[in-house]
């Protein structure tokens, strides 16, 4: 009986040594998200910075310093759109043609 021998080669067997090619996907975050959380971050330490203080030289005096309104309305609101700033960052997308042609698509084959 005669033994059949393909020259068709075929893809199924492991190549080791290799790593297999995946599609190559766009970066989570690219320029634009790191700007932002740096703004965002830089907003959050001016908020913290203008949140400190107002402490009294001597602890059996009362200091009127912690009630002003740097410490009660400017900073937590400087936090605030520090932190919004940075839910911004992070989940910022842009949705263009460019970065729409290069996510893979499945294919039903």
């Amino acid at each position: 009986m005669a033994q059949v021998i393909s020259t068709k080669t075929e893809n199924k067997t492991p190549q080791y040594g290799r790593k297999p090619a995946t599609p190559k996907r766009p970066p989570l975050f690219r320029k634009l998200n790191y700007i932002l959380m740096g703004v965002g971050a830089v907003i959050l330490f001016i908020g913290y910075i203008a949140l400190s203080g107002g402490a009294s030289d001597d602890p059996a005096k009362f200091s009127e310093a912690i009630f002003d309104t740097r410490r009660l309305v400017v900073a937590p609101i400087l936090i605030l759109l520090g932190l919004v700033t940075e839910i911004v960052a992070i989940m910022w997308h842009p949705r263009n043609k460019e970065a729409a042609e290069a996510t893979p698509e499945t294919k039903a084959e």
